[in-house]
């Protein structure tokens, strides 16, 4: 409908009549008959449950429906027996509990006599029962990927308790979400771990009860369901055929793959990827979690030597039961950037890009809590919740390969950006799949990222950037093709502070391309920062310096900028070769959580302990493909 001008007495005109009496008079709010998204959505695509089989056991005694509480900004007492709020609400939520032995775990802590039969069943519920759940946790989480869990402890989709959990989980995000206001996704996790290779995706559901009612999730568990993604993606064709409905998959924690998360050769065959594959996973896996509590997986420094922001919150030991030590040769197949760059390669044999998805980020929390703002970090589980001991207390120690991983390490990260046009499931899903979304690994800094060929400098001067972003390009997630002839893609960039958070340092773009001889590169460029800096001869930035007070677990934001605007052209742009670009915005050094425990508790570190943290944000790409 058209914008009408105060004073037009539009109510003695049938509604197609004044359509066409005030169409063509000029509207004066540059807001008016805007389509397109406004303002970024925060959330939470990956929260775990007491209802997860693990959670429950490391202590996690909060239900979906306490979880959706505390994400839309309720006060909820902690599993722990502490009070815990969000400094904000989220605006959405997916409880992701896991699909295998969902049900289980409240049956074991019940001690139901039919799961205590098996005298290992039996010992670990004595001992959570005794106050040592993370031990058993551990083992319990072991076992079940060395396929040695009790079978009292299997439930499978077919069983009474599991359909009866799964029920649960629907009703719990039917009577929280509230369009327009909050919304709470329908969705689990499915947890693929054969030797405990993390291969892991959670499900989405775009659907109501009505529709994700008609099934149950599928699980690992032979003979009904697979570890292979393949199998996943076939169920999840399968849902739409059955029910017309959508669903996407998300994978997380490459870094725990063990080379197995962005395969060139498939883990389950050994045999070069295929056509179907690349096909099947450019069509349900739309987007990839790039942080979360376990390890940022966008970059590594050994992958990327001269990225200096390429080292943060790093987990590299092994894979995810540290039964395996990593490999320098596995780091490429389990990061972000790698993935996309091999990408290119794919799509230039294959005629698909497997790994053309966005970013996001999440926190996989397992204790019902999406907190993971530094100073209000309730950890991944609920024996890592604020407490004195966690400073200095071991998450997972390996005797065999003497892999060690300390609560320290643990990263108060992420959550997702969605730029959607409105706050239901069907927007923010409709966003996910085009791929509109960026990750942040904690603050709610809101950035713009468009790319187009007509961007000029005049074009940074605006406070609205999506209205020029939208007019003359296409956002994150989008694609540019066919470079028109002489041209060079233009970005234009913007990115503004958390209200509460810390200036910004600096606005990167990211560029991947293949060359004419098959081969990937990359390239970090700095395109707006903080500050009067200026490039070195060698064109690299300076540093933003720190105002940290680790001490008192301080900043000031007397250093860096609110705000970041500026367009960009690719000065070393070949239309001839497939390429793509992302934003990355780096904050200000700020206290890490470690340091806010260090104040709180008046304990002392261990040596090594990072307590600074540079937060950043990474957008979705923009992929450019040259004529055929």
């Amino acid at each position: 409908m058209p914008a009408y001008a105060a004073g037009d007495d539009v109510g003695t005109l049938s509604p197609d009549k004044a359509d066409r009496a005030f169409a063509a008079k000029p509207v004066y709010s540059p807001y008016a008959g805007r389509s397109f998204p406004m303002r970024p959505l925060f959330g939470d695509t990956h929260l775990h449950t007491g209802a997860s089989f693990d959670a429950g056991a490391f202590g996690a005694r909060l239900t979906p429906r306490d979880a959706y509480r505390f994400a839309r900004g309720e006060e909820i007492m902690a599993s722990s027996g502490q009070a815990a709020k969000l400094s904000r609400p989220l605006d959405f939520l997916v409880v992701a509990d896991h699909s295998d032995n969902m049900g289980m775990f409240p049956d074991l802590f019940a001690g139901k006599p039919e799961v205590l039969a098996d005298p290992q069943a039996k010992t670990w519920y004595d001992e959570i029962k005794a106050g040592e759940g993370g031990k058993a946790a551990l083992e319990i989480i072991f076992a079940f990927g060395k396929g040695t869990l009790p079978k009292t402890m299997l439930y499978g989709p077919d069983t009474r308790p599991y359909k009866n959990a799964w029920q649960d989980t629907i009703k719990a995000a039917e009577e929280y979400n509230d369009p327009g206001h909050f919304t709470a996704f329908i969705g689990y996790e499915w947890t693929s771990n054969t030797a405990g290779n993390n291969l892991h995706r959670n499900v989405i559901f775009r659907d109501d009860a009505d529709k994700a009612s008609q099934v149950v999730p599928y699980t690992t568990l032979k003979p009904l369901g697979s570890d292979n993604p393949r199998d996943l993606w076939k169920w999840m064709q399968a849902y739409e055929d059955k029910t017309g409905g959508n669903v996407l998959a998300i994978a997380h924690n490459g870094n725990l793959s063990n080379g197995r998360m962005f395969p060139l050769i498939e883990s389950f065959t050994d045999k070069p990827v295929d056509k179907e594959y690349v096909e099947q996973r450019a069509r349900w896996e739309r987007l990839y979690e790039a942080t979360q509590t376990k390890g940022t997986g966008e970059a590594h420094p050994l992958l990327s030597p001269n990225d200096e922001f390429a080292d943060f919150e790093i987990w590299d030991f092994g894979n995810l039961d540290a039964s395996v030590p990593k490999t320098p040769d596995m780091l490429e197949f389990e990061y972000a950037r790698s993935a996309l760059r091999n990408g290119l390669k794919l799509e230039a044999e294959l005629g698909t890009n497997p790994y053309k998805f966005g970013m996001i980020g999440s926190t996989d929390a397992h204790t019902g809590l999406a907190a993971v703002e530094e100073e209000n970090f309730f950890g991944k589980t609920t024996p890592q919740e604020p407490s004195p001991e966690r400073l200095t207390a071991t998450f997972v120690k390996e005797e065999k390969t003497g892999i060690t991983v300390m609560d320290w390490t643990v990263g108060a990260s992420g959550y997702a950006a969605v730029w959607a046009e409105e706050n239901t499931r069907e927007s923010i899903w409709d966003a996910m799949q085009r791929k509109e979304t960026y990750a942040t690994t904690g603050p709610r800094m809101l950035v713009r990222f468009f790319g187009g060929w007509d961007f000029e400098a005049a074009d940074a001067q605006t406070r609205n950037p999506g209205a020029v972003g939208y007019g003359k390009g296409v956002p994150m997630g989008g694609d540019l093709s066919a470079a028109p002839e002489g041209k060079a893609p233009t970005f234009l960039v913007a990115a503004l502070k958390d209200p509460i958070g810390a200036n910004l340092d600096r606005y990167q773009i990211v560029k991947g391309w293949l060359d004419k001889s098959g081969d990937t590169h990359e390239q970090v460029y700095d395109v707006a920062w903080g500050g009067d800096r200026k490039p070195d001869a060698d064109g690299k930035l300076p540093s933003i310096g720190s105002t940290v007070d680790v001490a008192n677990a301080t900043w000031t934001n007397t250093i860096g900028a609110p705000e970041l605007i500026a367009v960009w052209k690719d000065p070393d742009f070949d239309p001839a070769v497939r390429s793509f670009y992302y934003g990355r915005v780096i904050e200000i050094p700020t206290p890490r959580w470690t340091a806010y425990d260090a104040k709180r508790f008046g304990n002392t570190p261990l040596e090594g302990t990072r307590m600074t943290v540079i937060e950043r944000a990474y957008t979705s790409p923009i992929w450019y493909t040259p004529k055929s």
